[in-house]
């Protein structure tokens, strides 16, 4: 059984629960949604009209937060991609909604567009270590209208894995839901197999409800989809310089959206999902590769533990501007402190710069690191074959388990054989051309996208979208450079 490491004491998680019920009671949130706010007082809140704050008594938090289920499920167009949290942890989740792209050929950032989507798509659906696309960059080619369209399209064109999207209004929503159908085949199949995940920021710190995210987290949770909230205090800035008022003001928000979604409809899935920073005070910098980030998702996955909901986030980010050391690791350090502190969901995979830039090279980078973290999870194997007595007996002293059956037995199931990490004589590495990491993931990148699956989708489902919405952008994988 994997045992959990704790930074917090059982009192420091309690004390952190009756922090965060006297924000919410005395402090309150700026709640700027309508709808929110009559749900709100309609289930025993007390909401002031005139300034838009609401107040939640300790036990009507109490009361709904007990609702809330212990399982989130990621469902995939295959079903044999379906992911459910907290059972299968780690699940490993690109980040995502990065404005620009390294260019793989020229290696200068620029704009991303739904061309790059398509191709990120289909790698991701190959590298092994991810298990959810959350579509990874924009697209700047979208026509007028299809913003979240342009993006999700190429994604579910050339990903079977679960995808996770956003959408800009409620008209941006009705879209979705029917391409969605469109691929389905009709309405009513899509929902019973909802195999997009909605996701939405509606508590922006410090201690506001918004319009947009939170009328859009009452509409998916209205109609049983899958849709959970992220909560994004920064440390300096957006909440209390300290990581222990960091951790109460984003537990308290975090409790604020989870109750609103159980108040629209009891027993509603999510996730206690953070992007908790602490800034870099000389200049004002979000210091999402910072290891307190990394410091605070373990405390932020303790408390989950407390309320009994699947946890995790953004973890494993970087403010590194190409594929040096301090990528690695201040995507290792964090990531690995997440895990063992408990995180269910890593969003982590291909961004640099502080979620500003996909890098196709980093994206393969960060599967190799997200295949030693499940590895790291799966735990040692402890059975008295594993302890080998018997094998140790057998070889004796001064002898070799190199050729033992015991050995060839094993060898491929206990040790993980990175493709990326280099482990060559260095002589035999400098016959090959001294090659570093960086160009090792990029040639696999590359070897990846050269010779593609076709679509996904068959012509059927092709024609009907492209009836349904015309101005649709290709979504085809192209060869990088082509």
């Amino acid at each position: 059984m994997f045992t959990y490491s704790e930074l917090l004491t059982a009192q420091q998680v309690e004390r952190t629960h009756q922090a965060s019920l006297q924000i919410l009671a005395e402090v309150g949130l700026l709640v700027r949604n309508q709808k929110a706010r009559q749900i709100f007082a309609r289930h025993g809140c007390q909401v002031d009209e005139e300034t838009h704050l609401v107040r939640f008594p300790p036990h009507v938090v109490e009361e709904f937060r007990q609702m809330l289920p212990p399982k989130f499920i990621f469902r995939g167009r295959d079903e044999k991609f379906d992911k459910v949290l907290p059972d299968d942890s780690p699940v490993i989740v690109t980040a995502s909604s990065a404005p620009n792209i390294i260019d793989p050929i020229t290696g200068q950032e620029r704009r991303s567009t739904s061309e790059d989507i398509a191709r990120i798509a289909y790698l991701i659906n190959e590298l092994p270590g991810y298990d959810v696309f959350s579509i990874s960059t924009l697209a700047e080619d979208a026509p007028d209208g299809y913003f979240t369209l342009a993006r999700l399209y190429p994604a579910l064109k050339n990903c079977l894995k679960p995808v996770r999207s956003t959408a800009t209004d409620l008209d941006d929503a009705q879209k979705v839901l029917q391409l969605g159908a469109l691929i389905a085949g009709d309405e009513k199949t899509y929902f019973q197999r909802p195999f997009i995940t909605h996701h939405f920021c509606p508590v922006v710190s410090p201690l506001t409800m918004d319009v947009a995210s939170t009328e859009l987290t009452i509409f998916f949770a209205e109609k049983g989809l899958p849709v959970y909230p992220s909560i994004v205090p920064n440390g300096g800035l957006t909440s209390p310089m300290t990581m222990s008022g960091t951790l109460v003001q984003g537990n308290a928000e975090f409790l604020a959206a989870a109750v609103l979604m159980q108040m629209v409809k009891p027993q509603t899935p999510l996730i206690y999902s953070t992007l908790p920073t602490i800034a870099d005070m000389r200049t004002g910098a979000y210091a999402s590769g910072g290891v307190e980030c990394g410091m605070l998702h373990m405390a932020f996955a303790q408390m989950a533990r407390f309320y009994g909901v699947p946890c995790g986030g953004y973890i494993g980010l970087s403010n590194a501007k190409i594929n040096d050391a301090q990528s690695g690791f201040e995507t290792g350090i964090s990531s690995t402190a997440a895990l063992l502190g408990g995180a269910n969901m890593l969003n982590m995979g291909g961004l640099l710069d502080a979620l500003k830039a996909f890098d196709y090279a980093k994206a393969v980078i960060d599967d190799e690191i997200a295949q030693m973290l499940k590895r790291i999870r799966r735990g040692m194997e402890f059975s008295e074959e594993n302890l080998a007595l018997d094998v140790i007996a057998e070889v004796k002293p001064g002898g070799t388990f190199m050729t033992h059956k015991h050995t060839v037995k094993w060898m491929r199931k206990v040790a993980l054989m990175p493709r990326i990490a280099d482990r060559d004589p260095r002589e035999v590495w400098e016959k090959r051309g001294a090659p570093d990491a960086y160009h090792k993931a990029k040639q696999r990148a590359a070897e990846i996208l050269a010779n593609p699956t076709p679509p996904l989708f068959p012509p059927e489902i092709e024609s009907r979208i492209r009836a349904a919405f015309p101005q649709m952008v290709r979504g085809d994988v192209t060869p990088l450079g082509g």
